[in-house]
């Protein structure tokens, strides 16, 4: 087998997408920081800052032999919410501004999350946090809701890795390959 990236062998990827010069925007980065100085992962969590480079990690995972159970994407966003509050969406209720962005960042490719998802059998898992603003001009930091809700996003995601694994992170001893793609199903990607 080639070479195949840390990333995709953890059973768990944990993704924090965002820009941290656009202010709110900067939520996914800032909690992988929060995460790592704060907590005591398992072995078989791997965690990123991807910045505004999500698209490429997702089509690494799509292309891989190897790839993780679970994603995990931590990003922010506008949907009329109070500023810092924490919520799940599916990759089917990403908002219609979202979807077609292929740019920088906005939100990690929805066509590319159903194919890791359908196609892959990755369980997929979008944790966001309602912004209380995005600059319009480069403003570093998060507003204060966000700064505030940074440990139970923390919290979340350890509940979510420790329900997907079945069993309490000090018992898992290695980590598993991924659900292989049929060969049908790498030729429909």
């Amino acid at each position: 087998m080639d070479y195949v990236p840390e990333c995709c062998r953890k059973p768990v990827l944990l993704l924090g997408c965002g820009n941290i010069l656009f202010g709110d925007d900067g939520f996914g980065p800032a909690v992988v920081e929060y995460l790592q100085e704060n907590y005591k992962l398992p072995e078989t969590v791997w965690v990123m800052n991807v910045g505004t480079s999500v698209r490429e990690i997702l089509f690494d995972l799509i292309l891989s032999e190897v790839r993780p159970r679970q994603l995990i994407v931590i990003d922010a966003l506008n949907m009329g919410k109070r500023p810092g509050e924490l919520f799940e969406i599916s990759v089917e209720d990403i908002p219609e501004n979202k979807i077609a962005d292929f740019s920088l960042h906005q939100f990690p490719t929805s066509n590319l999350l159903k194919e890791l998802q359908e196609l892959c059998r990755v369980k997929v898992t979008i944790l966001t946090a309602q912004v209380e603003s995005i600059p319009e001009e480069v403003r570093p930091g998060l507003s204060k809701p966000l700064t505030d809700s940074l440990p139970r996003a923390c919290e979340l995601i350890l509940e979510k890795i420790k329900s997907s694994q079945s069993l309490s992170m000090e018992t898992i001893e290695s980590p598993e390959r991924k659900p292989e793609c049929t060969e049908q199903e790498r030729k429909t990607i």
